[in-house]
């Protein structure tokens, strides 16, 4: 017998419910961007090593550590995407679509970084990205937040917290990390081995550090926000009036700063304290002055991903997930002459229906087996077709969520009796 061959660490397969929990948060976020005006963008998997070098950052943790590059055939530096947004820049240069135009966009795919796998954390996980191109007021950051929030009210996800911060324009950021470096250097034997590496780094991401050993040094260091131009600060102040007028709650976290160097002004995440240490479920923000960093002309822009396999993770902890793809109809077939009409009879539901899933029950079995199957379908109706119906042209309607009697019905008659049932909503 051959060797067992399994999956690469960190690399997971998705199924059961796992499976019908990521389609629900991916056609959802798709249902709401499509209300909101948005255009859906296909992006590749692998890119060339330098854009995201030259985006991300050639000292960051991603470009050092975590990325699966790889040299081709051509002896070309080539890598598996970290991320969505640099990819998405990219495609906007390359393709014309962005100078003196608006682009607002989503995508939807595996992300790959070598990173030590954890609940809520792995090598290849996927992500559902949204980019708008052109806008640079704030109430575009507001739209995001607020489309956002509308995918978790339509999740049915409770819980999460939205945190905002600005990091001001690159220059006041630039200013701002000069004075953050001395106050660490000066506190430099108090810093924990990844806080002094991020030191000469990337100190902003000092202030994220989630060491409580850490968190004196992080409270009593200089505040971003007192180091904010004057324009940033009224793009922050119209967006927090902004989230106020449409309701929705939000906390300012000075120490939000976000990992990718890219972002300047409005950062923002949605938080969990359900998944432990992994609870960020959605991050964005705006990066102005990436487009023209990969050699497009100066563009605003802004976005957000979220992470597929955390929401997952809690629609299966807030909600129930169907084990089963739920159905409408369940038929169930028992008989030596039932399968050729049931299929027909199947095919003219799914035809003049389109809205309703109906199920068949292939591969035979008992009906008290059937209808196992039926009831954990989730079907509120089992079409019930045997020999006898088969020869008078007839089918049994069996309600299943209720106490109604079954009852026969002709043929011609089935698709006049479910259209009815949706027209009073029992369907």
């Amino acid at each position: 017998m051959a060797k067992q061959i399994n999956a690469i660490r960190g690399m997971n397969d998705v199924y059961g419910q796992n499976a019908l929990a990521f389609n629900d948060v991916v056609y959802t976020a798709e249902q709401v961007l499509f209300q909101y005006g948005y255009q859906p963008i296909r992006l590749p998997i692998v890119e060339k090593t330098e854009l995201f070098a030259r985006s991300i950052g050639e000292v960051t943790d991603i470009v050092e550590k975590e990325m699966y590059t790889f040299e081709d055939r051509n002896g070309d530096s080539l890598s598996l995407r970290p991320e969505g947004t640099a990819g998405c820049v990219r495609a906007m240069i390359e393709n014309g679509l962005i100078h003196n135009q608006i682009q607002k966009l989503y995508y939807s795919g595996p992300m790959f970084r070598h990173e030590r796998p954890q609940k809520g954390r792995y090598r290849q996980f996927h992500q559902f990205g949204v980019e708008v191109f052109g806008l640079n007021g704030p109430d575009i950051d507001v739209e995001l937040i607020a489309l956002s929030a509308r995918i978790w009210e339509q999740l049915g996800i409770e819980g999460l917290e939205l945190q905002i911060n600005s990091l001001g324009s690159q220059q006041a950021r630039l200013a701002y990390r000069e004075q953050l470096v001395g106050y660490l250097t000066s506190r430099l034997d108090e810093l924990d081995e990844d806080s002094r590496r991020r030191l000469t780094t990337n100190p902003l991401r000092v202030l994220d550090t989630k060491n409580p050993d850490m968190q004196d040094v992080v409270a009593k260091a200089p505040k971003l926000m007192d180091a904010l131009d004057d324009e940033s600060k009224q793009h922050f102040e119209q967006l927090c009036a902004h989230l106020e007028d449409l309701g929705i709650e939000y906390v300012v976290n000075p120490n939000l700063v976000r990992g990718l160097d890219y972002y300047n002004r409005t950062v923002f995440e949605w938080v969990s304290k359900d998944l432990g240490a992994q609870g960020t479920v959605c991050a964005g923000g705006r990066y102005d002055g990436l487009v023209e960093q990969i050699g497009g002309k100066p563009t605003p822009a802004v976005g957000f991903a979220l992470g597929i396999e955390r929401l997952m993770a809690l629609l299966i902890d807030q909600q129930t997930v169907n084990e089963e793809v739920p159905a409408d109809i369940f038929m169930v077939l028992s008989g030596e002459q039932v399968q050729r009409p049931g299929l027909v009879l199947a095919e003219m539901l799914r035809d003049s229906l389109p809205e309703l899933s109906v199920q068949m029950n292939c591969g035979g079995g008992s009906f008290k087996s059937q209808f196992k199957k039926a009831d954990k379908s989730g079907a509120a109706y089992a079409i019930i077709l045997g020999d006898d119906e088969v020869a008078q042209r007839q089918v049994t309607i069996k309600p299943l969520r209720d106490t109604t009697e079954q009852h026969s019905l002709a043929w011609d008659e089935l698709v006049n009796f479910f259209s009815q049932r949706i027209q009073k909503g029992e369907l």
